[in-house]
Formats: structure tokens, sequence, C-alpha cells
């Protein structure tokens, strides 16, 4: 009896690991916002580190995170590095590319609460007094990072940090209204694919409640 349960244990976790490794390696996660601002104060916001306290969604999940900078003081070469609890985990983000009031590409490594790699981008685009930012994070998954989409959805908890982000970079512009929209992508899976929560509809008008800058 002991030596059929081993068996069907192997085969079991044998089955599981052959499903996780199948799953689609890329992923890809994009939100957007439309602002009453001039591209050239929302970049500001994003392409100095020591901004990102002032909006970023992550600042608020560890109150005692360690987080220090090198290199340029904004822009291309600027570097910041963290490490706090298990929600904000520990990595460094480095800007590796910025256009002015335009675009902005960061590279993004984790160390916990398991090492990956990614790339995250900001674009801009300004016209008749808007600003539209587009928030984007893609990257490939290794095993750990397959497993985890399936138990988690990961995909779906980076883009309600994306979402409540972007409403910060609104509030500092302090703007009372704001259009949203959304996008996460992935291959077609044998899985159901991740997707935003009903709740966020493209161009869907939030009236978020009044914070200070």
């Amino acid at each position: 009896m002991l030596k059929k349960l081993l068996i069907a244990a192997v085969v079991i976790i044998a089955g599981l690991s052959i499903f996780v490794a199948t799953q689609p390696e890329d992923f890809n996660v994009s939100k957007n916002i439309t602002i009453d601002a001039p591209a050239a104060e929302i970049f500001s916001q994003v392409n100095d580190f020591h901004k990102w306290e002032a909006w970023s969604p992550l600042a608020k999940l560890d109150a005692n995170v360690q987080t220090s900078f090198e290199g340029s003081e904004s822009g291309v070469g600027a570097i910041t590095k963290w490490s706090g609890n298990k929600e904000v985990g520990e990595g460094s983000m480095t800007i590796v590319e910025s256009i002015n009031n335009e675009f902005i590409k960061i590279g993004l490594e984790m160390t916990k609460p398991f090492a990956t790699s990614n790339t995250t981008e900001f674009s801009f685009k300004e016209e008749n007094g808007q600003t539209s930012v587009t928030w984007t994070m893609y990257g490939k998954k290794n095993f750990i990072g397959k497993a985890m989409e399936i138990i988690f959805n990961c995909n779906e908890m980076v883009g309600k940090r994306f979402e409540e982000g972007l409403v910060n970079l609104k509030t500092l512009s302090g703007q009372d209204k704001i259009t949203i929209d959304s996008t996460t992508t992935s291959p077609t899976t044998s899985t159901p694919e991740a997707t935003a929560p009903a709740a966020e509809t493209p161009a869907e008008t939030v009236e978020p409640t009044q914070q200070k800058s």
C-alpha cells in the first residue's frame, strides 16, 4: 500500500510540474489614465525616483521599507534599491532610457520573494492640454513565476497596483476627474487568462475621494 501511495504521489507531482512548465512564459500588463495636466508635470514625477514615494503604491505597503538611491539624480542612470516586508520584497530599478516628456524605460530586478527580471515602461502623450499616461510591465516568467500566476493571478495583482499608482499621479496634478483604461494580455493557454477585475472597464470614469497632495 505504501509503495502504491508513493508512486501515486510521484505521478501527481510530475503531472503538476509538467502542467506548470507548459504555461506561457511571456506576460504583459498595461494600464492607462488620462490626466488634465501637461506631460512635463507628470513626467517629472516618474523620471526622478526620489519622487516616487508620493505616488507609488508600493510606498504604502510597508511603512518601514528601506530605500536607497544611486547613480544619476534622475533620468538615465538613476537607480533605486529597496528592502521591505513580503508585500514589497527586495529589488532595484534602473532608468535605462528617458525621452523628455514622452517615454521612460526602467529595468526591474527582484531578488525577493523570488528572483525575476522585467521591464517597465511609461509613455506620455499630451493633446489639447491633457496627457495620456500608460504604465506597462512585461517580461518572462520562470517556473516559480508560472506557478505563482496559477495560484495568485499575479497579472491582476500587478494591474491593481498600477491603477492605484496612476490615480495617485492624477491626485498630484490636483484634478478631480480621471478616465482609466486597462489592458492585461497573455498568450492563450489551457487555463483561463488573467483578466482585469469586472469593475475595471475600459474608459471608466471614476470620482475618487479627495486626497491631500
